[in-house]
């Protein structure tokens, strides 16, 4: 693979549909001397889910520009990572990552013997390894290592130790694995760019560093194993799951922005199949073929073709890739595998009161709101209390929420219609004078001898049901449904405030969306609620 190729050929594969590469003159180099040796490594914490065939899309890539492959299996990391991926499981879990990313790129073509596979725990616990890891922490600032982790390692209150150690680990990956570049999504940047820094202080050589752009997910955002939401698409999925859930997919008719399953055509369908075919019945025109990308996305913004159509042709290719993956873990062997590393935790048994006593309180986190980019769809008064109004909130699901709000008196009706607002969806749902509420709109107020309110604003290009989060605290899993015995809104909403450059905050800790800060137009120093 590759030997036909020129060097400008293989650049243009190991680069294409990447959002960054740092250190591009010496990948030109090295692609006119030699094969270039490249590595993605993996977390091994939650399951592995559809959005998974982009990576693996790209190490097709890599090997068809002739370059040789590592791919690790981190499963050291993926304990130090905030313990992820319990101790006791931590075997049972690079079993099945083994096992499903072996199986995912069987799926799409890839040769495994042209692939490297290798285990952290396999080198990182030699007394060279660990005795630069020691050397790396005598010359990292503790700032430093914080920053390099911020977009990957889980954000609490409370850091461990351990979540300052893991960026210096993936540093010293590159030199352990001897290779030229490392591959990975551009939210790992901050990593890459920790490791260009700190190898050469230890006398080795920096790589080159190749980075995805983060691809919205098929039903949600950003690809996070370890973030189990109900609405991914496993790799074990039946075809009537994956039918199910692709319906409820933000795909608004002409809308290619945050179109997760726009983003899986461009990332994964074409380059594996360099075409795709929209299926579609023949009174509206029969299939139709796209040899590039960029035709289908016109196509699709200028809505000559259909979001169903689309998520059609999209499940049937889907399950193309997913049918050898399903047959191989229809073994007894793997289903065990796979229940093993991944328990239900409905089944587990509960801990005795006693035990359970001596635990202490729950942390109160930012992390357990869900709160996400809302649209306003309609807005009308509510029939039996005039201080109210009834919204229906698109959130990114498959039908609007009611939601709520005793704006009338400080917002005009018109100002709110089609407006993009910030929701609070875990709230559990209350009738207000007859109407179920199923969410909050949050607002910031200042009092005075008139009460100010304004709406927070997302930022405008941001889609309805993306996800907001405070800064520091991107990783956490929302609850489902806040239990108001607890209060947890009511102990975090304390906090809540308007800067004075009117941002949105949580004890100084910005309201964030992918796409930006939460910000507020006028009301400086305001509360949130």
């Amino acid at each position: 693979m590759g030997e036909h190729l020129t060097p400008e050929g293989k650049l243009q594969l190991v680069t294409r549909n990447l959002q960054e590469v740092l250190g591009e003159d010496k990948l030109k180099e090295l692609l006119k001397e030699r094969e270039v040796k490249v590595y993605w490594g993996t977390a091994t914490t939650g399951k592995p889910h559809v959005a998974y065939f982009v990576p693996m899309s790209k190490i097709a890539d890599f090997l068809k520009a002739g370059c040789e492959v590592t791919i690790l299996f981190a499963d050291l990391h993926a304990y130090l990572d905030n313990m992820k991926a319990p101790w006791e499981l931590l075997e049972l879990r690079t079993r099945y990552y083994e096992n499903v990313i072996k199986a995912m790129l069987q799926s799409i073509g890839v040769p495994l013997e042209k692939l490297r596979f290798v285990r952290g725990t396999d080198y990182q616990l030699s007394k060279e390894y660990t005795l630069d890891v020691y050397r790396l922490s005598s010359v990292v600032t503790q700032h430093d290592a914080k920053k390099a982790g911020a977009e990957v390692v889980k954000q609490v209150e409370h850091p461990l130790l351990s979540g300052l150690l893991y960026p210096g680990l993936q540093a010293l990956d590159e030199e352990y694995l001897k290779v030229d570049a490392q591959f990975g999504g551009v939210d790992q940047r901050k990593i890459f760019t920790f490791a260009e820094k700190y190898l050469p202080a230890l006398g080795y050589t920096k790589r080159i560093h190749l980075m995805n752009p983060m691809v919205p997910g098929l039903t949600g955002s950003k690809m996070s194993s370890s973030e189990e939401v109900e609405s991914k698409i496993d790799l074990l999925d039946s075809p009537s799951d994956v039918k199910k859930k692709l319906k409820k997919a933000f795909c608004e008719p002409g809308n290619i922005e945050n179109n997760g399953v726009l983003s899986f055509v461009r990332h994964v369908l074409f380059p594996l199949r360099s075409e795709f075919v929209i299926l579609r019945d023949e009174k509206f025109g029969g299939n139709k073929t796209y040899i590039d990308f960029e035709t289908l996305e016109k196509d699709f913004a200028e809505q000559n073709v259909h979001p169903g159509d689309l998520k059609a042709s999209v499940e049937k290719a889907l399950n193309k890739l997913l049918d050898p993956i399903r047959e191989k873990f229809n073994s007894p062997e793997l289903k065990k595998l796979s229940n093993d590393a991944y328990p239900n935790p409905t089944k587990q048994k509960a801990a005795p009161k006693e035990q359970n006593k001596s635990t202490g309180p729950e942390e109160i986190i930012p992390s357990l709101l869900d709160l996400r980019v809302g649209k306003v769809l309609t807005v009308s008064r509510h029939p039996d209390a005039e201080t109210l109004y009834v919204e229906t909130v698109d959130v990114g699901e498959e039908s609007p929420r009611t939601v709520v709000s005793g704006l009338v008196k400080y917002v005009p009706s018109e100002e709110l219609l089609g407006r993009s607002i910030v929701v609070l969806c875990n709230l559990k749902p209350q009738k207000m004078r007859g109407v179920e509420s199923q969410g909050m709109l949050l607002c910031a107020s200042i009092e005075g001898e008139t009460k100010q309110v304004e709406p927070l604003d997302p930022p405008a290009e941001c889609a309805p049901g993306e996800r907001i989060y405070i800064e520091g605290y991107k990783n956490g899993e929302p609850e489902a449904e806040l239990k108001p015995k607890k209060k947890v809104f009511e102990k975090l909403q304390a906090d809540f405030k308007i800067s004075e450059d009117l941002f949105a905050q949580w004890k100084g800790n910005k309201f964030l969306t992918k796409l930006g800060p939460v910000t507020c137009k006028t009301l400086r120093g305001g509360s949130i609620s």
